[in-house]
């Protein structure tokens, strides 16, 4: 995860201190490098009516469950520490990461499943072509997994990777079972490799300082984020998209399987205590190209998503939510989401938070207890909640990923 107080990537003695209290995860919205710290002890719910597509906010000492349509709230759930969110692939469940691993959580029934993959630091989650991937910063094992496989409860067979070293780190399992994933160590990561399915080496590229994040693009292509560009895996060959200029870091990443074009985050300052930036920017697949587009408003790392067309979605701190034609650059679209916001030094610090299921966009407004809900098509709110606290991280379930 891009770590929002501090552009450059922790080394040496900085990131041992920084890891010793470290849990950490980047998906859907994708994140930067950053520490996360807690002592999660959940508290398991009670017997509850069914949630339709659930979504699930994280706030400070536990989760919210809330209906997909209405934004009620049907179940608070106990959890203490800093804890994250992501989709786990299916229509019920999320991946919640805790101080000892990856937890998969049944967001329909609202309750913790038996499936936990234990680890310190648990990192990215990454759902691509039917598999959801769990990398785990602190032992550098990847797991993955089928989330058909989850709807018994129990944790799910599946294949099994440990990288050389430990890092902070992704991985992204494609169709013919390629499994990509990043090169590192603790002080300093490098780029990526390529397994077969019998995770045998068949390439690699150690072009990609500081790697972070990635992104699958139509046709299967993948991008991972470089401190000069962006690495991307195409067609058996990797490939590198220069940035202009010696720092030119794009740590976040979002993508889509019908746009051949990454939307990326983009900071110059290697020794900013946070960057804002304006621009973002796309990286053309097709011809390895990277594109800037400046927005006139700073964005969060929790401010990148797509639309179900391909449209590249940008929550700005003006607390508009451009829709941006990731072929042109224009943006074409501006949605009134929230009120001006500033992103909080502390990157576990709540910042509204962008999440996108098919056609409708859910923002987050935690300084107002709110969350809202938009059609991306006509640009109006749905529906809007009022919660007991503000929350932080957002996210839900999903289906056919």
């Amino acid at each position: 995860m891009n770590n929002p107080t501090r552009a450059r990537v922790f080394t040496g003695t900085a990131l041992v201190v920084a890891a010793s209290m470290a849990l950490t995860a980047c998906g859907g919205n994708g994140n930067d490098d950053a520490p996360v710290g807690g002592e999660p002890k959940e508290q398991k719910s009670s017997e509850a009516a069914a949630v339709g597509n659930p979504i699930v906010a994280s706030y400070d000492g536990g989760l919210y469950v809330l209906d997909g349509e209405t934004l009620k709230l049907a179940k608070t759930i106990a959890l203490p520490g800093f804890n994250r969110v992501n989709p786990a692939g299916d229509k019920d469940h999320v991946v919640v990461s805790t101080d000892s691993g990856f937890r998969v959580f049944d967001a329909t029934r609202q309750e913790f499943t038996d499936a936990e993959f234990k680890g310190a630091k648990p990192g990215h989650v990454v759902r691509h072509g039917g598999k959801t991937v769990l990398f785990t910063d602190g032992t550098g094992e990847v797991n993955v997994f089928d989330p058909a496989a989850l709807s018994d409860g129990r944790k799910p067979e599946g294949r099994t990777y440990t990288s050389a070293k430990p890092h902070h780190g992704v991985a992204i399992e494609l169709a013919g079972g390629e499994l990509v994933t990043t090169l590192g160590s603790e002080e300093k990561r490098t780029g990526a490799l390529v397994l077969d399915k019998d995770n045998k080496e068949i390439a690699r590229a150690e072009n990609c300082p500081g790697v972070h994040g990635e992104a699958a693009a139509q046709g299967e292509v993948v991008g991972f984020g470089c401190e000069d560009g962006v690495l991307l895996y195409k067609d058996g060959e990797f490939t590198k998209v220069d940035a202009p200029g010696d720092y030119a870091r794009t740590g976040n990443q979002a993508g889509s399987d019908v746009s051949p074009i990454l939307l990326g985050d983009y900071k110059t300052d290697p020794d900013a205590e946070l960057e804002r930036p304006t621009r973002i920017s796309l990286i053309d697949t097709r011809t390895a190209k990277m594109k800037l587009v400046d927005l006139g408003t700073s964005y969060s790392f929790r401010s990148l998503a797509r639309g179900p067309h391909g449209e590249a979605l940008v929550l700005g701190t003006n607390g508009i939510l451009h829709v941006i034609d990731p072929e042109t650059g224009k943006v074409e679209k501006k949605i009134e989401a929230v009120g001006d916001w500033t992103e909080p030094l502390d990157w576990q610090q709540p910042r509204p938070t962008l999440f996108v299921r098919d056609h409708t966009a859910y923002v987050s407004d935690p300084g107002k207890r709110q969350l809202h809900s938009i059609d991306l098509e006509s640009g109006k709110k749905l529906t809007s909640v009022t919660l007991p606290k503000g929350t932080n991280e957002l996210s839900g379930t999903v289906a056919g990923h």
